[in-house]
């Protein structure tokens, strides 16, 4: 059961890491060169599954990227 416990925190511990890294590293790449906003997509959808704030967050990301898509579609039509 504490064995349990412990690989469950674990788990928590090295997504946590691995999704802030790449947040971080999403918005390094907003002024350098590469992917930025992927990046930072991949990073939510990590902690999403850990974090409810990030799963809201992530859900307003793709609310947001959604009418930008749609305003894009729109003015090159």
């Amino acid at each position: 059961m504490i064995f349990m416990r412990g690989i469950e925190t674990g788990k928590k511990i090295v997504l946590s890491v691995f999704g802030v890294t790449l947040l971080i590293v999403g918005v390094a790449l907003l002024v350098l060169p590469g992917p930025g906003i992927l990046v930072i997509f991949i990073g939510l959808v990590v902690l999403a599954g850990e974090y409810v704030w990030a799963k809201k967050f992530l859900k307003k990301f793709r609310e947001e990227s959604g009418k930008i898509r749609k305003k894009i579609r729109k003015s090159i039509s």
